[in-house]
Formats: structure tokens, sequence, C-alpha cells
């Protein structure tokens, strides 16, 4: 079993977070990192789990979402770049900082 990374690219953080609980109760995926940008109006959520739990995953919330995704896809096995972007990615949000804010956790565990 090898990791993937699956990625969600969607308008607005309210149909982000309708995607996200779509893909963490369809499959055994959990959330990596997300960014917002265009002041929150363009969401990319990245989950993390294998290859099919991560298609399987980004390709029932890419039909049932709220909204319709900009873009989604899956990357099987990442390149070791890929895999540090989203780890600095994921490490922007300080846990040192309240919930909600620039800087702030996010829970891994879906």
């Amino acid at each position: 079993m090898s990791k993937s990374y699956g990625f969600i690219e969607i308008t607005g953080v309210a149909a982000a977070i309708d995607a996200l609980d779509i893909m963490c109760k369809t499959a055994d995926v959990e959330l990596a990192s997300w960014e917002r940008k265009l002041g929150g109006r363009l969401v990319t959520m990245i989950v993390e789990g294998d290859v099919a739990a991560v298609t399987e995953a980004v390709e029932t919330a890419s039909a049932k979402a709220i909204k319709k995704p900009v873009a989604h896809a899956v990357i099987a096995r990442p390149h070791e770049e890929i895999v540090r972007i989203v780890e600095l990615s994921k490490s922007r949000w300080d846990k040192s900082a309240p919930l909600g804010g620039r800087g702030s956790e996010v829970p891994l565990d879906c």
C-alpha cells in the first residue's frame, strides 16, 4: 500500500468543507492540508491515503459536492518534490495559533 494524494479545488469554503466531508465519509483518507486563494473563494483540499481510497474519495466528492469542483486530481506514489510541497503546505498551519485563523492547526484526521 503506497501513499497517494487527492486534490479537489472548489469555489467557496462551505463547498470545500462539504467536499472534504464526502471524501472522509466515502473512504479511508485523511486531510493532509488545504489552501485558500483569492480570499477564500478558491479552496484546495488535499487528502492522503492508499491509491484506491483516494481515488474513490475524490471521484465521489467530485460528483456529489454542493458545487462542481474547478479541478480534481489523484497522484499515486507522488514524487518526493510533491511530498515536499504538501508537507510545506501542512507546515504553514502553526499549532500555536487559534483554530480558524491564518496559521491555525487543522485537524488531520477525518
